[in-house]
């Protein structure tokens, strides 16, 4: 049952332009502790929603000026001025209840046929009430947390952590593109995950694809699938990343190592909202969500010919920029905090916290991997760590502090020596085979010391292995 007036009741407005009928609903509603107010067309009950904040509106379907439908329309807009939980009950005749089923398809709480049902009325209302205050009671708790530093799976309540924050909430439930930037392990694909959890699209999948660790010939069939016998070893026909996460989110990560042929591609399904599979012939509609990030410079890539500068702008609509961890330092014991929690329940571990030593350790370190290495260290020593003590220095990796990307002073054995007369090629190609021999064949670290992706370095390697001959000394 609704609340009493004393207890600040929950206000319905009644749109229909029948007299009679409206005033009987009127009573009748008001009888079971509701607060009412009416209107006689769908004007009028748009202008008294915007001054009157209804909580539940209940209106007739065929009205002069503007119907049922379009008042339903002028409520779901965002930005009208009204909450977005507000519960829209249409009323039928016999003749137009297929409709009230489509309008319930467009957002619409429920309906009622003419002549109306008081019973079923009752209990739609009070459905209706406890779905609001549910909404009410859910958004309170998710600003108590974003007060607090915590929004989705991200922790911070540091300034640049809220404003990112802020941007989240604000987007999440919109439908454009956003482009999020960012180092290597700044939590890139966490702002992703957190946009599609806050979304209307959140029951739908999520789908992430890192366009770095595809190889050049298997892109477009990863992306938009392809059909049996479209290339060699297309043994069966295969959705791509488009139709798996139909209805949902999908996320391109490193964008900028995506094959610029693919990218207009790309940014035709974009445009359009149609694919078509590698090999086929029919085009689809697509409903996705799309997402990008890459931790280059967008504007530098689009410079370096890398990026298509027309993609950039289509996805470019918002920009999100995760700032690397050395930057928001006072963000780490919160963080470190929520993994132990997170931590504990994967390992089954009993882990009380962070001990000052190992703590003191944590904020007097740069953290060159960000965020991922955090997470990376802090599994470590949860499952080092006894159960029911607190996390020590003693539990740190013995090589934490070291930058990994750091080389060692330059002694005779690491020297390379490039001379005059030798070309760019050849000496790109020395540093790279000498890094490769001081990172003990170790390919990761040693894009990561020579500053180039994964991929760039798996694709010199290509072309050496093609020229056996030896570079020159």
């Amino acid at each position: 049952m609704a609340k009493s007036e004393t207890e600040n009741p929950v206000k319905v407005l009644i749109v229909e332009d029948e007299p009679h009928a409206l005033m009987g609903l009127s009573e009748l509603i008001s009888g079971w502790g509701y607060r009412t107010e009416t209107a006689r067309d769908g004007v009028e009950g748009w202008e008294k929603a915007l001054a009157w904040d209804p909580a539940i509106v209940i209106t007739d379907l065929k009205m002069p000026r503007m119907d049922g439908l379009g008042l339903l329309a002028k409520l779901a807009e965002t930005g009208a001025g009204i909450p977005t939980n507000v519960a829209v009950v249409l009323l039928t005749a016999q003749g137009t209840i297929q409709v009230a089923v489509e309008a319930m398809k467009l957002g619409a709480y429920d309906f009622l046929q003419k002549p109306v049902d008081a019973a079923r009325l009752r209990v739609i209302l009070t459905n209706a009430t406890r779905q609001r205050d549910t909404a009410i009671e859910l958004e309170v708790a998710r600003r108590r947390l974003r007060d607090s530093g915590v929004l989705g799976s991200m922790v911070g309540s540091s300034r640049a952590m809220k404003e990112i924050f802020a941007l989240i909430e604000q987007i999440a439930t919109s439908n454009v593109s956003v482009l999020i930037t960012g180092e290597s392990g700044t939590g890139k694909e966490m702002v992703a995950r957190t946009l599609h959890e806050l979304s209307t699209r959140k029951a739908r999948p999520f789908v992430a694809v890192n366009c770095a660790a595809i190889p050049e010939s298997l892109i477009e069939s990863e992306l938009f699938g392809h059909e049996k016998g479209a290339f060699t070893g297309a043994a069966e026909r295969r959705m791509g990343c488009f139709e798996l996460a139909s209805g949902g989110t999908l996320l391109l990560d490193e964008l900028g190592e995506m094959p610029v042929a693919t990218q207009a591609k790309l940014l035709r399904v974009l445009e359009e909202r149609k694919l078509r599979r590698l090999g086929g012939r029919i085009e689809q509609d697509v409903d996705v969500r799309v997402l990008a990030a890459t931790n280059r410079d967008p504007a530098e890539a689009v410079a370096n010919g890398q990026l298509r500068s027309d993609l950039y702008y289509r996805l470019n609509v918002f920009h999100i920029h995760m700032p690397p961890l050395r930057e928001h330092m006072e963000d780490i014991p919160a963080m470190a905090e929520a993994m132990i929690l997170e931590m504990n329940q994967k390992h089954n571990r009993k882990v009380t916290g962070v001990g000052p030593s190992m703590l003191d350790r944590m904020l007097h370190y740069d953290w060159p991997g960000n965020a991922r290495e955090l997470r990376n260290v802090m599994e470590r020593a949860v499952v080092l760590c006894p159960d029911g003590a607190p996390l020590e220095a003693i539990h740190l990796p013995p090589q934490f502090g070291q930058r990994p990307s750091a080389m060692p002073a330059v002694s005779d054995a690491n020297a390379i020596s490039v001379q005059v007369g030798m070309t760019v090629d050849q000496a790109e190609r020395l540093l790279i085979l000498r890094t490769l021999e001081h990172t003990g064949q170790n390919k990761t670290r040693a894009a990561e010391v020579l500053g180039i992706s994964l991929k760039t370095l798996h694709n010199k390697l290509k072309e050496y292995s093609q020229f056996r001959e030896d570079p020159p000394a």
